[in-house]
């Protein structure tokens, strides 16, 4: 069971990059990894951009940054675009990111991050950047989820958007479940059903 979904009301990273790709976000290297550790790849995510040569912390990412912090990560247009590796999703939730806000998403991409319980924000280009502004101007400004609406509010402005999400991925955000977990919910469901079709 994991930390359900209602209303995430938080602080923002911004990262104002375009089509930011999973090595970017997790590079190639740390693949080699074939069990989900969230410390590990939460503290290898954006590892070239976060660390310098000499493994210490490049101060001028954003991430090194005390200004920012927040379970919210802003990006930029196109997130996750390249191969398919669920490991970028991992290191996104593994630091502690509940949410991803970005005007576009490659689909394989939104997806991991579903099934990772991390929910993809889709916002209009004009939202995006009034979010980075907002941010920018405020790093202690709050941006609120609300998953059972389906709106995203930046707090500062009272502005709001809706957004889009699969029923079945909402209902499994919002109650802590993964597909497992769902599918053991619906046990009885299944065994019902199984033996009422037994005989046909």
């Amino acid at each position: 069971m994991k930390q359900k979904f209602n209303i995430i009301s938080s602080t923002c990273v911004p990262l104002p990059l375009e089509n930011v790709d999973t090595d970017q976000i997790i590079p190639a290297r740390f693949l080699k990894a074939t069990t989900r550790d969230e410390h590990f790849f939460g503290d290898n995510l954006f590892r070239d951009w976060r660390y310098l040569p000499d493994g210490s912390l490049n101060p001028d990412f954003v991430l090194n940054n005390p200004v920012y912090s927040g379970e919210i990560l802003v990006a930029g247009k196109n997130f996750g675009s390249g191969s398919s590796r669920e490991h970028a999703a991992w290191a996104i939730a593994g630091y502690g990111f509940r949410v991803v806000v970005s005007s576009f998403f490659a689909d394989i991409h939104k997806n991991n991050e579903l099934n990772n319980f991390v929910l993809p924000v889709v916002v209009s280009d004009g939202f995006l950047k009034e979010l980075f502004d907002t941010i920018y101007a405020n790093p202690k400004a709050i941006v609120e989820v609300n998953v059972s609406e389906q709106t995203i509010t930046n707090k500062s402005t009272g502005h709001s958007e809706q957004f889009e999400l699969n029923a079945y991925k909402k209902h499994c955000l919002m109650n802590g479940l993964d597909d497992i977990d769902f599918l053991l919910s619906q046990k009885d469901k299944i065994e019902e059903w199984e033996n009422n079709n037994a005989s046909k």
